[in-house]
């Protein structure tokens, strides 16, 4: 592939490659993101692939050489760990973060295409039950519709804005229908000829889906329709209208036994892609870019590294392992590959 594939992991920093995922080079000694540290989230700029940011430990970082060298953006997120960030669909200047444990749960936005940072004014709950301090694990903006954006918690809820997050609804509530409080992912296809806007909500054991603008949901445990995998991951769709997309399933966390569903019906009915390399634990991550959408990395929590060149339908382990990975992304900008003291063969 031409592009620059990044891992991000807990414990080894940022990895890059360059050259098709043959050899694998860490950050150096002296950038803002240590090269044994923790990084949650990557997002790629869409209207300029050199642009990448970083959620680390150390708060938001930005790369402008595609993954190359970091530098940390000052913003109130300095210190704080952050675990999702996506851009809008409609405004590529504006891009949503959230933090979370070890740090408090927040909200924030940037104007400038992440240059400079907002706080949104959301404070969650310092404790939670299940993962003791609850993290934002998905954001994810309306195709369609400017302003409105969501993001979910675990554990804590998912939460609707349509005025570009200055103020915010719950959404799970009693009368909803979603029975867990556990948000892992949330999804948003764009309406299509016949069919409405489509959302999910992925919790930790189900999918839930609203065609109604998200006031009334329906949804099934996912060890009803996955072969008994209750672990409900992440959700990744393939194009804007959700007409092709991919769920990760697992028995646990960090689980055993994983499995990648792909659909091509906006969820209606799933088929079991082809591991060619049983997993060493639960799928966790999706890494997708819109220039090929038939290029796609999946990572385990235990460091296996996934790679599809047919939409997902099959899968092949990458020959290297990693530690946790915690994001992963891919960029068309080919960054040049330097070697140092943390190079990787």
């Amino acid at each position: 592939m031409d592009g620059t594939i990044l891992v991000a992991t807990a414990g080894q920093g940022i990895l890059r490659s360059a050259d098709d995922g043959a050899t694998w080079h860490r950050l150096g000694l002296k950038e803002a993101i240590e090269f044994d540290g923790t990084v949650r989230s990557l997002a790629v700029d869409p209207q300029n692939p050199t642009r990448v940011l970083a959620g680390a430990d150390v708060g938001m970082c930005l790369s402008v050489d595609g993954g190359v060298h970091f530098d940390k953006v000052s913003s109130p997120m300095d210190g704080m760990t952050v675990w999702a960030i996506a851009y809008s669909k409609t405004d590529p200047k504006v891009v949503y973060a959230g933090t979370g444990a070890p740090s408090r749960g927040r909200m924030y936005r940037s104007d400038d295409g992440g240059a400079s940072w907002k706080d949104l004014g959301v404070e969650l709950p310092e404790f939670c039950q299940g993962v003791n301090r609850p993290r934002i694990l998905t954001i994810c903006a309306h195709p369609e519709r400017d302003g409105e954006v969501w993001f979910g918690v675990e554990e804590g809820g998912a939460w609707r804005s349509t005025d570009f997050g200055e103020t915010w609804s719950r959404v799970d509530t009693p009368e909803s229908g979603i029975s867990n409080s556990d948000i892992h992912c949330i999804a948003i296809a764009a309406a299509k000829e016949g069919a409405p806007t489509q959302y999910f909500v992925a919790t930790v054991n189900s999918v839930w889906e609203s065609t109604d603008d998200g006031n009334t949901w329906r949804g099934q445990a996912s060890k009803d329709r996955f072969d008994n995998l209750y672990y409900t991951r992440t959700l990744q769709l393939l194009d804007p209208a959700g007409s092709a997309m991919l769920v990760a399933m697992g028995d646990g966390t960090p689980g055993t036994r994983t499995k990648i569903y792909r659909s091509v019906d906006r969820g209606e009915s799933w088929v079991s892609s082809t591991l060619h390399t049983p997993p060493n634990s639960t799928v966790w991550v999706f890494g997708a870019h819109d220039s090929n959408p038939d290029l796609l990395f999946a990572g385990t929590k235990y460091g296996h590294l996934l790679r599809s060149v047919d939409g997902g339908k099959s899968w092949f382990k990458e020959w290297r392992d990693f530690s946790e990975i915690t994001a992963v992304a891919w960029t068309p900008f080919a960054a040049e590959v330097k070697a140092h003291p943390q190079s990787i063969a």
